[in-house]
């Protein structure tokens, strides 16, 4: 048992009256907010109102009426108005702003999000951000900052059109909204907030120009739901959040953050920001593990009040414009492509974004397929009318996917989903020896085309890219690229054979089927070279070390590799990572950014080189 001396009691104490003072002016507040929206308003308008019991409004009119906050009108009977010091006691409570939350990618709303912010979505020719900020506006609320991140520079007209501040949280896309929030913590200190999120869509304005007490909007949600529920006492107070529940209230909308919440709650929020493991922490998580310590009171909606659309179906049961009209490049694309309507279009699902190519799943007609898009500065890096002739010239060889359109001018490409199919694993030997059996039969296969990947054609391409963005970024760039010309002066020399190569002999790209078959997708590099090549950067995109990369090119010979063999796929090795490297640094230059593999790509080229030079592959 823990044990007090009197002058913790008394602190104690004093503290305990401070939080009930606070709990009461909170609730004169609202009284006298009310009053003030709603002039004539009598005690039982204000229960109704307010949610409060008419017994508790009534004390607490009468406690305003003692502390001369308002009056007893004389030419409205049973009515009363707010004094001087009424309105002068409601400042403490005017609303100084708001934050948008707008910074997360929607993915499940592709593909009208890798175009559109999803907040930035029309929902009855209006957009659900604009509508938000058109209410807060009604309000005398104008303040308003939005947090930004995914198509950050989509949202930039708002700051002419309503005088918004954006603020950039450069890691929307590897962490949550509990990392948002501490980016954005200096536009909430000291000040009374609404927390809204950029894709809710609010039938009423919800908002006021004076709020008492933070809250948090919630919705009843009949039968299961695995949304975040709530338990709150008589006063409102929310009392316990957990995730899923049964005929229960849910936390759905927008928050209000008052200056004492934001008080408690920003230093808990830089606290977990710096714990390890706290990556995909919402903001509420922090308010769930201390919901003792942070007070806020539920503010509970109808039910036709707050949207929160979870896809682009709801969105669609919503506003009949989305089942016919989604005015979305790869939608109509699929619509003209099956000759059927948008509607029919359904299960859109986000694919893992790739490295150049953004791609979805759709369903029509009880089949499932992919629709890839090409990504920003594709047009610059790939040759479209090589990659369709590329897939006229394999096609009898039964090696790729099942490509349903394939455009050569825009990259736009819809092919089969194979159900139950699996990418190749790196860690798995017996997936390898898969990937190595499809890139030697496509070697051997005597296909040709007429075009070649030219290494030392693409490093120059890449390396005027990264000049003309900013520069190739790397200090010992120039040291570097002379060695890169050693390895490729030496392969010339060599004067290898070419074949068709696919170049991008990658696990995620090499599909094993349900039935066991398997299958090398998207041919976007592919053209004549030297065959070697796709074990290297097979062996680079797998992270692999020496020891796995020698286990590697045997799995290819299947036998032990001639020194030269060997050490050819070294210098690919090395070439790869050099080329990729200026690939991602064009990339990062341009928005896109790949963490760690552009330094990973640049240190394969510098150690296979100087293994390269140690075991005397190149001439002195």
């Amino acid at each position: 048992m823990m044990l007090f001396s009197n002058l913790d009691f008394l602190k104690n104490l004093n503290v305990f009256h401070h939080f009930k003072e606070e709990r009461i002016m909170d609730r004169i507040g609202l009284i006298c907010r009310y009053l003030k929206e709603n002039p004539h308003a009598s005690q039982r308008d204000l229960a109704a109102k307010t949610g409060l019991s008419l017994g508790t409004v009534n004390t607490l009119m009468k406690e305003c009426m003692n502390r001369r906050l308002i009056a007893q009108e004389k030419s409205f009977a049973g009515t009363y108005e707010l004094t001087g010091p009424g309105d002068d006691m409601l400042d403490r409570y005017r609303v100084d702003g708001a934050l948008i939350l707008a910074a997360g990618f929607g993915s499940r709303f592709v593909p009208l999000t890798f175009e559109t912010p999803k907040g930035l979505l029309d929902v009855f020719g209006e957009r659900m951000i604009e509508r938000q900020i058109r209410q807060l506006r009604e309000v005398s609320v104008t303040d308003i900052t939005i947090a930004v991140g995914y198509l950050k520079e989509k949202f930039e007209y708002l700051t002419d059109r309503y005088g918004a501040k954006l603020i950039y949280n450069p890691e929307y896309s590897t962490k949550n909204t509990l990392t948002t929030i501490y980016r954005c913590r200096e536009a909430l200190e000291g000040r009374n907030i609404y927390v809204l999120s950029s894709d809710n869509w609010l039938r009423n304005n919800m908002f006021h120009t004076y709020e008492c007490g933070a809250w948090y909007s919630a919705a009843y949600m009949e039968g299961e739901t695995s949304e975040w529920a709530l338990s709150f006492n008589k006063k409102g107070r929310i009392t316990d959040v957990h995730v899923g529940g049964r005929d229960t209230w849910v936390m759905y909308g927008p928050a209000y953050f008052s200056r004492e919440f934001s008080a408690a709650l920003l230093p808990l929020i830089e606290q977990y920001y710096q714990t390890p493991g706290t990556e995909q922490f919402y903001w509420e998580d922090v308010l769930r593990e201390h919901i003792n310590e942070l007070e806020i009171n539920i503010n509970r909606q109808p039910a036709d009040q707050v949207y929160e659309f979870e896809n682009l179906e709801e969105l669609r049961a919503f506003d009949p414009k989305y089942q016919n009209r989604s005015d979305n490049t790869a939608l109509q694309l699929v619509s003209q492509v099956f000759q059927t309507p948008e509607s029919e279009v359904r299960e859109l699902r986000c694919l893992k974004s790739g490295m150049t190519n953004k791609s979805f799943l759709f369903t029509l007609r009880g089949r499932t397929y992919i629709c890839r898009i090409p990504g920003p500065g594709t047009e610059l890096l790939i040759n479209r009318k090589q990659e369709a002739a590329v897939y006229d010239a394999i096609r009898p060889l039964n090696l790729s996917e099942h490509v349903i359109y394939s455009n050569g001018r825009t990259g736009y490409k819809i092919s089969e989903y194979y159900e139950g199919s699996r990418n190749a694993d790196a860690k798995n030997w017996d997936d390898m020896a898969i990937c190595m059996d499809l890139a030697r039969r496509l070697h051997t296969s005597g296909v040709m085309v007429s075009h070649r990947f030219d290494i030392r054609e693409r490093i120059d391409f890449y390396e005027k890219l990264c000049q003309a963005h900013g520069g190739t970024r790397f200090e010992d760039y120039e040291t570097t690229r002379m060695q890169m010309d050693e390895l490729m002066d030496n392969l010339d020399r060599l004067k290898r054979p070419d074949a068709l190569s696919h170049i991008d002999v990658v696990v995620d790209n090499v599909l094993i089927l349900a039935d066991g078959t398997s299958r090398l997708i998207d041919w976007e590099y592919a053209g004549m070279c030297d065959p070697l090549i796709d074990v290297a950067m097979c062996a680079i995109y797998s992270y692999y070390n020496e020891e796995d990369a020698d286990h590697l090119i045997r799995l290819y010979f299947q036998r032990e590799p001639t020194r030269e063999e060997r050490l050819v796929v070294y210098s690919y090795i090395a070439l790869g990572g050099f080329l990729w490297s200026l690939w991602a640094v064009y990339k990062s230059s341009i928005g896109e950014e790949f963490g760690e593999y552009t330094m990973i790509m640049y240190r394969y080229g510098k150690n296979y080189y100087r293994k390269i030079k140690k075991l005397g592959f190149l001439p002195s």
